[in-house]
């Protein structure tokens, strides 16, 4: 009697711990669920904006190629949160495996992406971004998509060169364009009846000090981000976390599922 009391109240503890996890793992996927929705709703918003909203961002090569990215984790964490709630509240083991082999994948490709940044860090050096810049920058021909990204972001950021304007002296720029000292993307522009309008771009392509940025885009970017990059280490930890016991909790339900 002792006996099969002491397996009843297991067989009850383990059925209350399988409930748990089942609903613990409902309400996370709901979150993810929804934050999935949100990112698609701001992207698709953008993109079919009436108001103009979406000519800035065609016009901006990163705005333009952000809206993808945001487009493209809401409707992953979208699925991902879908496939996560009905498979806990409907116990379906199918739909169990499927989010778990999901989860492992996104986990993997996060894992190689890390890996892969490790042993191409050298890629992501002041070096590294002057030979490219004076190999492959042309100064006006928007259809290159490296001119044209270079562009962007040095009127984003107002400056000029990866370390200085001096970066463009042997150049390919300067090859195309011998009369031009800089690009005019390094012009300084002021806010005229809320429109940017370069304060004298003739005396800035000729090289006067007084009229460019002379600050460098590797240091204008790394002190803009600094911050977000502190940010961005602790979410992807805490994320990969998540995905751990996530991967857990998944097998555990897919496991006490009879």
């Amino acid at each position: 009697m002792g006996q099969g009391e002491a397996s009843a109240r297991g067989t009850t503890m383990e059925g209350d711990c399988l409930s748990c996890i089942k609903y613990l793992m409902f309400v996370f996927n709901f979150l993810i669920f929804l934050g999935g929705s949100f990112l698609l709703g701001v992207g698709v918003w953008v993109l079919v904006d009436p108001t103009g909203f979406r000519e800035i961002v065609a016009a901006n090569p990163l705005l333009f190629t952000g809206v993808y990215v945001i487009l493209g984790m809401g409707g992953m964490l979208f699925l991902l949160g879908f496939l996560g709630c009905c498979g806990a509240i409907r116990e379906n083991k199918c739909l169990l495996l499927f989010f778990f082999m999901l989860i492992l994948l996104i986990f993997l490709a996060e894992l190689a992406a890390a890996i892969l940044a490790f042993i191409f860090r050298e890629h992501l050096t002041r070096e590294y971004f002057t030979k490219e810049l004076k190999r492959h920058y042309q100064g006006y021909n928007n259809t290159d998509v490296f001119t044209s990204t270079w562009n962007a972001i040095m009127t984003t950021f107002d400056c000029c060169g990866v370390n200085s304007p001096e970066d463009f002296k042997d150049s390919r720029f300067r090859l195309i364009n011998p009369n031009h000292v800089v690009p005019e993307a390094c012009c300084l522009r002021v806010n005229q009846n809320g429109e940017l309008a370069y304060t004298s771009r003739d005396q800035c392509l000729s090289g006067n000090m007084m009229f460019r940025n002379n600050k460098g885009c590797y240091s204008a970017v790394v002190d803009y981000f600094e911050l977000y990059i502190y940010v961005a280490g602790a979410l992807a930890i805490v994320v990969l976390t998540i995905e751990l016991f996530a991967m857990v909790f998944a097998m555990c339900l897919f496991r006490g599922i009879q």
